[in-house]
């Protein structure tokens, strides 16, 4: 485990990578309800509602400084990855957005996995 006083810094931009991408991929899944097609693929529906409960989670346990923190963004890092991966397929600028703030938040999780919170 990491710890400094710059991990502050890195704990509270996952965080908000965290809250950011769950906002985003429950908003696509709305997105993706409306537009049909390859959109509501269960494999796809699933992909985002996944990243985004496992961001909520993650993002939760790292404001109460959960020493199990490390386990949650390592599955989040993961869940964002599949995510982004989904999304990224389709040619939809809404559908590009939330693959980059799913790629963002998998690096923040990967950078705060190590870091050792003070409880």
């Amino acid at each position: 485990m990491v710890s400094s006083s710059m991990t502050s810094q890195e704990i509270e931009a996952c965080i908000k990578a965290c809250l950011d991408c769950h906002q985003v991929c429950t908003e696509m899944v709305m997105h993706c309800l409306k537009q049909g097609g390859e959109h509501v693929e269960p494999s796809h529906i699933q992909a985002m509602l996944d990243c985004a409960e496992i961001c909520q989670t993650s993002a939760h346990f790292m404001l109460r400084r959960s020493p199990l923190h490390g386990r949650t963004c390592e599955v989040c890092a993961e869940a964002c990855e599949r995510c982004a991966s989904e999304c990224g397929r389709f040619d939809d600028e809404r559908m590009k957005a939330c693959a980059d703030a799913c790629r963002t938040c998998a690096r923040a999780c990967r950078d705060a996995a190590p870091i050792a919170l003070a409880a």
